[in-house]
């Protein structure tokens, strides 16, 4: 009899001890962004988000270039620049000259946009609107936008707190109180800054209504210019136009490819409620390749609302991903990888992948 309760007593500490190993962890939630005046990360991932890869950018936007070289997360995960547990007090957590990553947040992952040069400024007037996306719906207990001092040239000096000025604010504001749409909310935030022109940078602290989350933007803007509309995210990257097919028939039939081998891995970078962020990796076997697909295979398959870096669509309960133009032919073991948001709960997908040599 007393074996029996030991037993018992023993199985339920083993049970009770393996729902804590494996009880599921809360979903990350870092979802929003400045998309107008873009902030730094995201205006990068809106340009060359598509073509991350073409070598103009070194020459067309030299900063955008070294970010993406330095670590392109920080445009794949432009909704992501968060600090946890400031507990107000931004200034003690961001040391001046890291200001635009956050204190160099997620392991240094943005600090890229700390480098000084000549960003890509968004052309505004004296009064203007700074629109943030909130992917999650967080909403927000507050936002404060600054504007950097008459003087301070951020093509050449790193941001201080010294160098900023506060211009607007809203307080505590409700996710229902934002303007609705089907992957998130949106709000607008006036800013007016009289007298004002030439380059500047808008700093945008984002005091998300979610734990203790704060978000960190970096604005570069030209006042004066011709005030350019806010984008809306996400963004679809543009297709090719298809080519015109030849006035007669080739003298050979074409050739099929020949199969090549490629192996594909799964990540959920981050999820929410409604939606979340998958990454796949394409790994290339010991002979190039010169095209991809990969097959992710779930028991419901999501509805995708962007990808980028392949061509994402349902066939069944699947996703059935295309390399772009840029990242279809391959070296031996060479390596790329694609991202897409689907709807509803993440789940683990079984990821098959084909290529042709």
């Amino acid at each position: 009899m007393k074996s029996r309760i030991l037993f018992s007593a023993l199985a339920g500490l083993l049970l009770a001890g393996l729902t804590v190993l494996f009880a599921p962890a809360s979903p990350a939630s870092a979802h929003g962004n400045v998309t107008g005046p873009a902030s730094r990360n995201y205006g990068c991932f809106e340009r060359w988000g598509s073509k991350f890869q073409d070598p103009a950018m070194a020459t067309e936007d030299p900063m955008c270039w070294q970010a993406w070289q330095a670590n392109p997360n920080a445009m794949w995960n432009w909704n992501g620049l968060f600090r946890e547990n400031v507990a107000g007090n931004h200034q003690g957590a961001i040391p001046d000259g890291q200001l635009c990553s956050g204190g160099r947040t997620e392991s240094g992952r943005y600090s890229a946009l700390d480098a000084i040069g000549d960003w890509k400024a968004t052309n505004v007037g004296n009064s203007f609107n700074v629109k943030l996306f909130d992917g999650a719906r967080h909403g927000a207990d507050y936002i404060r936008v600054y504007v950097s001092k008459p003087g301070f040239n951020p093509v050449t000096q790193a941001l201080k707190w010294s160098d900023l000025e506060q211009v607007s604010q809203i307080g505590n504001t409700p996710a229902a109180r934002w303007t609705q749409r089907a992957d998130g909310v949106e709000i607008d935030v006036p800013v007016s800054a009289p007298g004002r022109s030439g380059r500047a940078l808008l700093y945008t602290i984002w005091q998300a209504s979610h734990s203790d989350q704060s978000y960190y933007f970096c604005s570069d803007v030209n006042f004066g210019g011709t005030t350019t509309p806010p984008t809306t995210p996400p963004t679809t990257p543009p297709t090719t136009p298809p080519t015109t097919p030849p006035t007669t028939p080739p003298t050979t039939p074409p050739t099929t490819p020949a199969a090549g081998a490629c192996s594909a891995t799964y990540s959920t970078s981050s999820q929410w409620s409604g939606g979340f962020q998958g990454e796949v990796q394409v790994t290339v076997g010991s002979s190039a390749i010169k095209s991809w697909t990969v097959t992710l295979a779930y028991g419901s398959a999501p509805s995708v609302q962007q990808s980028w870096n392949s061509t994402v669509s349902a066939s069944g309960n699947s996703l059935v991903a295309k390399n772009a133009a840029y990242n279809g032919a391959l070296p031996a073991a060479g390596t790329t990888s694609f991202g897409y948001i689907g709807s509803g709960t993440a789940t683990t997908p079984t990821v098959t992948c084909a290529a042709t040599t």
